[in-house]
């Protein structure tokens, strides 16, 4: 399956952003999709990720309250809407899908299908 992301853009604190994850070439149901970001100079972070049915998420402590991830399987894509943005939340957005699996998969490692990243940037 190939993601694609889209959706990010420049943007002041507070504002809202809605990211998309796009895939092609596999339907989307069957895997478990999460978000990662990556600041300038700092590791990929774990954002948020959604299990294949839609009804178990999971969120970072940071985003937890402002951020929801969604899907649409019959759309094929994940979406990530972003409310009340900071300047921390500046970074480049990927989205990452894998297999089912059992409870929070938070590393970069368990995902084998990756985006090309959709950068946000937030100013203050």
């Amino acid at each position: 399956v190939q993601l694609q992301a889209s959706g990010g853009g420049s943007v002041q604190t507070g504002d809202s952003l809605r990211l998309s994850c796009a895939a092609s070439g596999g339907s989307l149901r069957i895997y478990n999709v999460a978000w990662f970001r990556q600041a300038p100079e700092k590791e990929l972070e774990f954002v948020t990720s959604i299990k294949g049915s839609g009804v178990t998420t999971y969120y970072a402590d940071s985003v937890k309250g402002r951020f929801t991830i969604s899907r649409d399987n019959a759309e094929n894509a994940v979406y990530l809407q972003m409310n009340g943005l900071k300047p921390e939340d500046t970074a480049v957005y990927y989205c990452a899908a894998r297999g089912r699996a059992v409870g929070l998969r938070a590393s970069p490692d368990e995902y084998a299908y990756w985006g090309q990243g959709t950068l946000v940037t937030v100013s203050s």
